[in-house]
């Protein structure tokens, strides 16, 4: 197995806040305080969201490639959802002659830097097979929030959204990492939720899905289907073997579990799960608040998983990194 850190941030583009939640101004050079939270946070794999790429609010950084930068990542690919500039109070100014979804990894340093986009970053230190993204429109309406730097309630239109899958090699073998960033109207971000789930199914469990998902604690594992029709089940089953002695730990707890809730036993092991049920056996990897990151009281962040056990994950966080209004969230897992 291999010792994992994957991790979950939405960045609000990099701004620096006080104690209090208050916007700070940027340091002379834009990137700091990005590289040093993401720095900190030492992750193997890392999702971000609210990422700019070459806009003046963030002192004109490729803030994907800094991030990556600061881990030391051989790969990463950024998920343009929209190309234009911010006209607070009113969304986005959208530039008409650039195209609806462009993704940019290490070969495309400074390619486009005339045309200013917004998204979501996928970043690792290991070996990638595959890369896929994908765009969601945004709702026909917003909704009125609160905005850091705002007093009070401020009316926010939806904007699209990014999402970008990975394929990577693992101690165990390859596995799948989504980071993904949803609306925050309520049913549309869940359609969103549910369309990730039909988007990865053709791709290799076990999953992780990471990301702001604008919907709190237990919802996400609830749209996607609870962890109870696979609890105790580990990465062997997923694949399918049925021999050694990991597999017959895994009959032996599935035995334990269907003995306590008084189902019948088999003498024969079951046949390995269909791939529509491994994505039904979602649970959540963290639960503890990220949001305000100056005082959390909410869990709009989250790390999502397919064919890890909960006895898998070694610990889990959400540091304060003086960066944003999320908090990161960090989980080590033996994946």
């Amino acid at each position: 197995m291999s010792h994992l850190r994957i991790a979950t941030f939405n960045l609000l583009h990099g701004q620096p806040l006080g104690p209090d939640g208050s916007p700070l101004p940027l340091p002379a050079d834009p990137a700091a305080p990005l590289a040093e939270a993401v720095a900190a946070l030492d992750a193997d794999v890392l999702a971000l969201q609210e990422v700019d790429r070459y806009q003046e609010r963030s002192g004109l950084v490729d803030q994907a490639a800094a991030a990556a930068k600061a881990l030391g990542a051989g790969d990463w690919r950024f998920a343009a959802a929209l190309h234009g500039r911010p006209a607070p109070g009113a969304g986005w100014i959208l530039d008409p002659d650039a195209p609806g979804l462009q993704t940019y990894g290490p070969d495309e340093l400074g390619y486009d830097a005339e045309l200013p986009c917004y998204g979501t970053a996928l970043i690792t230190r290991l070996p990638v097979h595959h890369w896929r993204a994908r765009r969601f429109p945004p709702a026909p309406f917003g909704l009125p929030l609160r905005v850091a730097g705002h007093r009070g309630l401020t009316p926010v239109p939806d904007e699209p959204r990014a999402a970008l899958a990975a394929v990577l090699e693992g101690g165990e073998g390859p596995f799948t990492v989504v980071a993904a960033h949803l609306s925050f109207v309520p049913g549309w971000n869940m359609g969103q939720l549910a369309g990730i789930r039909r988007w990865i199914a053709d791709l290799p469990a076990p999953y992780l899905l990471l990301g702001d998902f604008n919907l709190i604690g237990p919802v996400p594992r609830t749209v996607l289907g609870g962890a109870a029709l696979v609890d105790g089940l580990g990465p062997e089953r997923w694949r399918g073997r049925q021999h050694g002695p990991e597999a017959r730990e895994i009959r032996r707890a599935q035995r334990r579990l269907r003995a306590r809730r008084g189902v019948h036993l088999r003498t024969r092991p079951a046949p390995p799960l269909p791939r529509r049920a491994l994505l039904q056996g979602w649970r959540d990897l963290a639960r503890t608040p990220t949001y305000p990151s100056h005082r959390p009281s909410v869990q709009f962040d989250h790390v999502l998983a397919v064919g890890v056990p909960r006895s898998a994950v070694l610990s889990t966080s959400a540091p304060a990194l003086g960066v944003s209004d999320h908090r990161p969230l960090l989980v080590e897992v033996d994946l």
